[in-house]
């Protein structure tokens, strides 16, 4: 096992938050899908990330999650907690507030919306790394915050001791082969689409969305990379393509990801916050195709 590995793991899941249909989370929901991710295969949980629907969760939700995520583990992933926010000030209280929880990492969003300069996001990033004990992983996804992490800037940030992975969702393949030729920074594919490419690219692993539903085939994937069965890791990804259509090409990974789960009866409901909508019933129809694809390719 890499020391990245140990700090993150590899097999990643940004896991949903369950909610009951009015809204509230349902502890039963999150016990029986941290159950399911464990036995499928999940050695990393992110908690409150984007796909946790993080921007609707309230400082004593994301809390709470946390510390229940940690407690149902016990040990066996890595609790990754998503805390990044476009406020400095408030992303160091939720760090902090994550480390007291038991968060095993922190997962640092670019911040969004207010744009900060190169020189910013490097405050930014130093000063929510110096806040707390824990190991950070970057996420760099200009498409949702409105700004990328330039290669000098992650190449800067790789200096402080504790930022030592990352999370691409950027999907420039070539900067991030050069960046883990360059840096010590452990690189994780953030892009389910792109998850193949990543990996025999030389990344440590996955963040995933479609792993709510598939750790197992995930966990598959990355063992045929790192054995060199080329094949084999092929043969998986594209089994893979009609669930990551359907999760990763419609509404939302966060819709989807829930729609999928409580079809295959992981948790009682898809339940989602506004603004978020649940899944219009042609994507339900899309998804349950890729299901009964994933279902049949598993028997």
């Amino acid at each position: 096992m890499t020391p990245a590995e140990q700090l993150f793991g590899s097999n990643v899941v940004a896991m949903v938050t369950p909610m009951r249909p009015d809204g509230s989370i349902s502890d039963a929901a999150v016990s029986g899908l941290v159950d399911h991710l464990l036995s499928t295969g999940c050695d990393g949980i992110v908690v409150g990330g984007t796909t946790g629907e993080a921007p609707t969760l309230s400082d004593d939700e994301a809390t709470r999650l946390v510390a229940t995520v940690k407690a149902l583990s016990k040990g066996r992933a890595r609790v990754i907690a998503g805390v990044g926010t476009y406020d400095t000030a408030a992303t160091i209280r939720r760090a902090r507030e994550a480390e007291e929880a038991g968060a095993d990492a922190l997962l640092l969003v670019t911040p969004y919306y207010n744009r900060p300069t190169q020189a910013g996001v490097v405050a930014h990033s130093v000063a929510v790394a110096d806040a707390t004990e824990l190991p950070i992983m970057l996420y760099d996804i200009p498409g949702r915050t409105g700004t990328a992490l330039t290669a000098a800037t992650i190449t800067e940030l790789a200096a402080h001791p504790r930022i030592r992975a990352i999370k691409d969702a950027k999907g420039d393949l070539f900067e991030a082969m050069s960046l883990i030729r360059s840096t010590s920074l452990a690189y994780y594919c953030g892009i389910d689409e792109l998850n193949l490419p990543y990996l025999a690219s030389g990344a440590t692993g996955v963040v995933s969305v479609i792993g709510n539903v598939v750790a197992d085939r995930n966990a598959a994937l990355i063992r045929a990379v790192r054995q060199s069965d080329l094949p084999a890791a092929q043969e998986i990804s594209q089994s893979l393509i009609p669930l990551t259509d359907a999760l990763m090409r419609t509404s939302s990974g966060a819709i989807m990801a829930k729609a999928a789960l409580a079809e295959l009866g992981i948790i009682p409901s898809a339940a989602v916050r506004l603004p978020l909508l649940e899944s219009p019933e042609a994507d339900l129809r899309k998804l349950r195709e890729a299901l009964l694809t994933i279902a049949v390719l598993a028997a």
